[in-house]
């Protein structure tokens, strides 16, 4: 009698393994930007309870100087950590925000380009949630995601382009 629960199990198993094991790259989500010291993931929602958790552990000096090094050098950050010390990403450099969706393929392209090849040095791309960032979109007159907006330390647009997939054509395309 225990045959049958154990090929069942067998069965799905085997059908996981073949559906998971099919996935092309073209259907993955793209991986997230490098983050800063305690900042979340570009699409994880904001947690205003763990933000203020008493017990969590706070961003130190050393974890601040880290960040702005790192905008020296170029970075591929979310957009939690650009907005926790937009100062210091600006001090660095030219400021990109980079409204992207996981299902989007040329996202997904410009998203693997960035990971893999790094940000020109002075350069900053901010990674946007393109589903879930209505107010930025309708700020910067966003309405296809795969949109690049330059912006100022103010907030002002200076310059709004679509198509790049590398961290040097996005650098190219900056004012």
């Amino acid at each position: 009698m225990r045959k049958a629960p154990i090929a069942a199990v067998a069965l799905t198993m085997a059908l996981g393994l073949v559906l998971g094991g099919c996935a092309s790259d073209e259907t993955a989500a793209p991986a997230a930007p490098a983050t800063s010291a305690g900042a979340m993931e570009p699409d994880q929602p904001m947690a205003s309870d763990e933000a203020m958790d008493p017990g969590a552990p706070s961003q130190t000096e050393s974890d601040m100087a880290k960040e702005t090094d790192m905008a020296t050098e170029g970075s591929w950050v979310d957009q939690a950590a650009y907005d926790a010390d937009p100062a210091a990403f600006h001090a660095a450099g030219d400021v990109v925000l980079f409204f992207n969706a996981s299902w989007c393929p040329t996202c997904r392209a410009a998203v693997q380009s960035l990971d893999a090849d790094g940000v020109p040095t002075g350069l900053t791309v901010v990674s946007v949630d393109y589903d879930s960032s209505s107010d930025l979109k309708r700020t910067y007159g966003v309405t296809v995601q795969h949109t690049f907006v330059q912006v100022d330390e103010s907030g002002n647009q200076l310059t709004k382009f679509t198509g790049s997939t590398s961290g040097a054509d996005i650098a190219a395309k900056t004012v």
